[in-house]
């Protein structure tokens, strides 16, 4: 995938709203495969689509564009030997070394491109209807759906989720909710009023640790009283916890591990067949760290075979 390919991909996750970083090589050392330009995606689970160069760089761009997604900073990499550098490398810029046979070096811009938050907002009501339109404000998709139109297909787990039926069926719209497993989830009511729904749930099965993450009374103790400040709080507490990186959606299984390069130091993508040393498999970056490690294992010190 390149040009125009690297562009559909864009659209369709940004469509799909799901988080992604773009990858630009913005300068080259020859003999480095990439050229100015040339860009990749890379997604949450750490696959990349596109081309940023061979080996040698892509399982560092892999690892470097997953940061950037998780704290929404973009980064400008050097990647090469720090002698190819020495004192020359302008403020804000992170030199990442790397071992490639080729000697070539790349300057990589990755941009974290992450979904429009997602607020869903079940029940209608003054305070449903300002909530929506203080969400719109702040450039957030909020969708405003009476209860009985709520099913657990309405949000994911990236979704923000305010529960504000009124007594109308809480406990089945809440259930529904509970199993969409969104980032967030608030039943706006009283305390008392919440722990009788929470308790009913989960007289009827529903896991006690999908319960605890329920938020009631929803929203910041402004000591509000009127919808419209009702409305506020429960934003102010989506805000803050968005801001504080407390929203993240919860993984769905174990991450990518990058390997080590033992004769290197490299990190390098835990493909191919590996080299078995007393009870450790080894990854390599490039044929010649092979050749060098089975001839003599020993000799290289021992370092932590995953990162």
């Amino acid at each position: 995938m390149e040009g125009l390919g690297v562009l559909a991909e864009m659209g369709e996750l940004t469509r799909r709203g799901e988080a992604f970083a773009l990858a630009t090589v913005v300068w080259r050392q020859s003999p480095s495969s990439s050229q100015p330009g040339s860009r990749a995606i890379i997604t949450a689970a750490g696959d990349l689509h596109g081309w940023i160069g061979g080996a040698c760089a892509e399982p560092v761009v892999i690892r470097e564009a997953q940061q950037v997604m998780a704290d929404g900073r973009a980064r400008l990499l050097l990647l090469g030997t720090p002698e190819q550098f020495g004192a020359a490398v302008p403020d804000g810029m992170t030199v990442i070394p790397i071992s490639c046979q080729s000697e070539g070096a790349l300057e990589v811009y990755i941009e974290p491109v992450l979904p429009v938050p997602h607020l869903v907002i079940v029940g209608d009501s003054p305070m449903t209807r300002t909530l929506a339109s203080l969400a719109g404000a702040l450039g957030w998709r909020a969708d405003h759906v009476r209860g009985p139109d709520f099913t657990a297909g309405s949000a994911d787990e990236r979704s923000m989720v305010v529960v504000a039926t009124q007594g109308h069926d809480d406990e089945d719209v809440l259930e529904r909710a509970v199993a969409a497993r969104p980032a967030y989830l608030s039943l706006v009511g009283s305390r008392k009023r919440g722990a009788t729904v929470l308790g009913y749930l989960a007289d009827r099965g529903v896991p006690r640790d999908e319960l605890d993450r329920v938020r009631v009374p929803a929203g910041l103790d402004l000591g509000s009283t009127t919808h419209q400040e009702i409305a506020v709080a429960i934003l102010a507490e989506l805000v803050k916890l968005r801001a504080s990186g407390a929203l993240a959606p919860r993984p769905a299984g174990a991450a990518r591990q990058d390997a080590i390069d033992p004769v290197c130091g490299m990190t390098v993508a835990p493909d191919g067949r590996p080299v078995r040393y007393e009870g450790t498999d080894y990854y390599f970056c490039c044929a010649g760290c092979r050749q060098a490690f089975e001839q003599d294992p020993g000799a290289y010190p021992k370092r932590e075979t995953r990162c």
